[in-house]
């Protein structure tokens, strides 16, 4: 499956074959950070009555569900 590019991503594609593979691997790792903590808020919202330890086991369960998806 291919996804069309929309023009936002040849800008986007633009920026980073400009960087380092260095700065490249640094946005990556800020990225992902980025991402599990909007994923852990959205889930303590949606789950207020739930402990951090069970937000914790839930945002794995819910991590692996989308990693079994794509393999």
């Amino acid at each position: 499956m291919s996804l069309k590019p929309r023009p936002n991503d040849a800008v986007y594609l633009e920026i980073l074959s400009k960087m380092t593979p260095e700065q490249r691997l640094k946005k990556a790792i800020e990225l992902t950070e980025f991402s599990r903590k909007v994923f852990l808020t959205g889930l303590r919202q949606r789950f207020p009555e739930k402990s951090e330890e069970e937000i914790r086991a839930l945002y794995l369960e819910r991590l692996m569900l989308c990693h079994n998806q794509h393999s």
